[in-house]
């Protein structure tokens, strides 16, 4: 077989998984019930009391909205385990992971653009880095993230045949190869969101 038609065939066949895999939701119910889980929280949150008439009104606006929203929050979560453990594994695993990993990257990136910045040792560029991510979420959490980390600012997002590159402006240029960079710009982040998001 021609190496161009193989190459084809296996363009072809990783885009028919990733529809199969993209068509597939969690259930209805489901959305809505994590939504909730979102919107009311926030809802004390923001209301500042727990009152019990203020806990009856959060609770059935937030579920009323969250009938509406339920795909603007839920739609590229990956569809596997009840909404239950997707529940407590995000509050009490994936929460606490992203928290962690999130402190450490920009404490580590705020002592380099310090130091970058008193020895006037800057590199600047912008540099074009693969994401394995595919979902419309992971990927603004994954640029939001890295926005986030000092040093860092997500310019650009492209997405062909079923790729997707960021292009990320990075204060100190350390290396031009595109996977090293995509290493040192994205680091754990990527691997927990693709826990989550597909």
């Amino acid at each position: 077989m021609h190496f161009y038609l193989k190459e084809h065939l296996e363009e072809m066949r990783r885009r028919v998984l990733y529809e199969q895999y993209r068509a597939q939701k969690i259930p209805v119910w489901e959305r809505i019930a994590l939504t909730w889980g979102v919107l009311f929280p926030f809802w004390l949150i923001v209301s500042g009391s727990t009152a019990p008439g203020n806990l009856v009104i959060g609770a059935i606006t937030t579920l009323i909205i969250s009938s509406f929203m339920r795909d603007m929050l839920t739609k590229d979560i990956r569809p596997k385990g009840s909404v239950l453990q997707k529940g407590l594994y995000f509050l009490l695993i994936y929460a606490p992971q992203l928290a962690i990993i999130m402190m450490f990257r920009i404490l580590e990136s705020s002592v380099k653009v310090a130091r970058n910045v008193i020895f006037m040792d800057i590199n600047p560029g912008i540099v074009k880095i693969e994401t394995d991510l595919n979902s419309d979420t992971g990927i603004a959490v994954l640029a939001n993230s890295i926005t986030l980390t000092p040093g860092t600012l997500t310019l650009d997002v492209k997405r062909k045949l079923g790729e997707t590159y960021l292009y990320v402006h990075w204060i100190d240029v350390e290396t031009l190869n595109r996977e090293d960079a995509g290493e040192k710009i994205k680091g754990d982040i990527e691997e927990w969101l693709k826990k989550i998001f597909w």
